[in-house]
């Protein structure tokens, strides 16, 4: 028969003791539930730490991976292995030396290769506005020809309005003209890229497409792309 203690868990061990062992086996044969009692019961009880102070953020900080804390070691890392994959990746040559012919196919390539290596425009941005202080939306292109050439970090969107600009005033346009320029300079900021493809996709394919947008430029639309590119990456004076 089970019976029934009001006693501690310490008292109830000591008078265990003083009972033969065969006695005591038999009294926790008929109690099974001592044991388990007794085992929740032992060890430290576990600790609420309460502070009553007020609640203040101390530091925001980015982490970069790898165990890269700091946006400079970041920025440094990002340098190094651009300027060591330039002989390696033809289209990082492309964009350092000739960025008139960078093709869409050839950004996402590189965009592919920057990820992986945990280098993607969201991170460069973010390393570049905690360790200089400053936001600037340059585009991966922008980040990848600071890293090689020293080119200074200008937001994008200035760089196509800059161009656009320079392209407008260089010569006589139409009016259907210039309403094109300045529609393919808002896809430039968008795409960063706009090649003949693009031209064939999209609102640009439901006004006709590559073929007749070059019409309305007298089959020079792939030489004025080209210049808008140039002056997009021209250093600014």
């Amino acid at each position: 028969m089970r019976q029934r203690f009001s006693v501690s868990p310490e008292e109830l061990a000591a008078r265990l003791r003083r009972e033969p062992l065969a006695q005591a086996l038999d009294w926790l044969a008929c109690n099974r539930g001592v044991a388990d009692f007794l085992d929740r019961v032992t060890g430290e009880p576990s600790r609420k730490i309460v502070s009553l102070h007020e609640d203040a953020i101390r530091e925001v900080s980015h982490g970069f991976g790898d165990g890269i804390d700091r946006p400079e070691e970041y920025l440094g890392a990002f340098d190094s292995f651009i300027r060591n994959q330039l002989d390696k990746v033809p289209a990082l040559l492309v964009v350092t030396q000739r960025p008139r012919e960078l093709t869409r196919q050839q950004l996402q390539e590189i965009r592919r290769l920057l990820d992986a290596a945990s280098y993607s425009e969201v991170a460069l941005r973010a390393a570049w506005r905690e360790a200089t202080n400053q936001d600037v939306a340059a585009s991966i292109i922008g980040h990848i020809r600071r890293a090689a050439l020293g080119d200074a970090l200008v937001p994008y969107p200035e760089r196509v309005d800059r161009a656009l600009r320079k392209i407008l005033g260089s010569r006589v346009w139409t009016q259907p003209q210039r309403k094109w320029l300045e529609r393919i300079a808002q896809q430039i900021k968008s795409e960063v890229v706009v090649d003949r493809s693009s031209f064939d996709e999209g609102a640009f394919k439901a006004d006709g497409g590559f073929r007749k947008l070059n019409k309305t430029f007298a089959g020079r639309l792939p030489e004025i792309l080209a210049e808008l590119q140039d002056e997009i990456w021209r250093q600014a004076v």
